[in-house]
């Protein structure tokens, strides 16, 4: 081969290679993620974790969790006992706040004045303002509650005691997960363990504003079968719910083992069914996109215990972590899952889990 040959075969070659990484490049894969055993950095004061019912990230990349103080058995509380059972542990404040490298920044909640603070902690969300916004799932937890970051009491929605129905403009029904529209002033409430719709209200004063329950109809709290991703009705609970930067809807039907995505209105768009053969609890948990891109959703699934990697626009699996266990990296009932602006994933564990953990994205 001549010279001529051959620096024309060269430059053939560098194109074929250089189109084909950049197509490669552009196609992207799916992401990937390593545990960080050592997130968080050990409490300080002798606290200890009950079950970790949820889990949120703010504008600053702090991660807020909250937990169930009373789901803290005696020999785990053994130093506040009389007489004292043991050198450890004391149970935490119910709020807490850390920084990317587990530092525990500050801890808050708990009963106090002007509100009703829930008897079993569900679900927290800080919106684009800063505020924290907690529910609770226990029988006569049908309420939210906002508070500043330092804690103040705000606003709270509904109040607890008898629940009203899926179709009241006033009180809600253990609700499981909320998200804020900072640009119409709406909170969406997936309301939840007890009620089967998502709800909205006016994020500053608390104002009813609509609801819908499974395909945009109006709920219904007849007595449905769950595991039925085909139902009419949405299943118990209705566990999360998730504002899109192209302003639609995500809803975690977790028994029903689906997804139903609706615009802002209620109108239903379309679903899609997950890991349809799961029963106990069902698959669903909580969904979050993996980064700004939104075009991958990372579902938090408590039954299978594992974390999947979806495409938004259609629900194909391109990947998980985790698998049922005890070790760093296993789950067991992963229930809420939340990212930070570099990707790293961080989830929450109830039951026995009772522990909060940090996934970092590969590069």
């Amino acid at each position: 081969m001549n010279f001529i040959a051959r620096g024309l075969f060269l430059a053939i070659y560098l194109l074929i290679s250089t189109s084909s990484f950049s197509q490669s490049t552009s196609a992207g894969k799916a992401p990937q993620y390593k545990v960080d055993p050592y997130w968080p950095k050990p409490l300080p004061n002798n606290w200890i974790l009950g079950q970790v019912s949820g889990v949120a990230t703010d504008k600053n990349d702090h991660i807020w969790i909250i937990h169930r103080p009373l789901t803290i058995t005696d020999d785990e509380k053994g130093a506040t006992l009389n007489p004292r059972r043991s050198k450890c542990c004391i149970p935490a404040p119910p709020v807490l706040e850390f920084d990317k490298k587990g530092n525990l920044l500050q801890a808050w909640g708990g009963p106090g004045s002007g509100y009703d603070w829930p008897k079993n902690e569900h679900g927290i969300y800080i919106d684009p303002n800063g505020y924290v916004w907690i529910g609770g799932n226990a029988a006569s937890d049908h309420m939210i509650l906002k508070f500043t970051q330092n804690g103040k009491f705000v606003l709270q929605i509904g109040s607890p005691g008898e629940s009203k129905g899926s179709n009241s403009n006033v009180q809600l029904g253990r609700p499981a997960h909320m998200n804020v529209d900072p640009i119409a002033n709406e909170i969406y409430v997936a309301d939840g363990y007890l009620n089967k719709r998502i709800a909205v209200f006016d994020s500053n004063t608390g104002a009813y504003k609509r609801h819908w329950g499974a395909y945009g109809n109006p709920p219904s709290d007849e007595k449905v079968d769950n595991f039925n991703p085909s139902s009419p009705h949405f299943g118990n609970p209705v566990h999360c719910v998730r504002l899109m930067k192209d302003n639609t809807v995500f809803v975690c039907d977790r028994a029903n083992n689906r997804i139903q995505v609706f615009e802002k209105s209620g109108k239903f768009i379309r679903e899609m069914s997950y890991e349809t053969d799961t029963k106990g609890s069902g698959s669903v948990w909580d969904l979050i996109p993996s980064d700004a891109s939104q075009k991958y959703l990372l579902i938090a699934d408590g039954t299978n215990n594992e974390v999947t990697v979806l495409l938004r626009e259609n629900g194909q699996k391109m990947g998980s972590f985790g698998r049922s266990g005890r070790n760093a990296g296993e789950f067991h009932w992963v229930h809420n899952i939340a990212v930070d602006s570099d990707g790293s994933v961080y989830t929450t564990e109830v039951d026995t889990g009772k522990r909060a953990q940090r996934f970092i994205r590969a590069k």
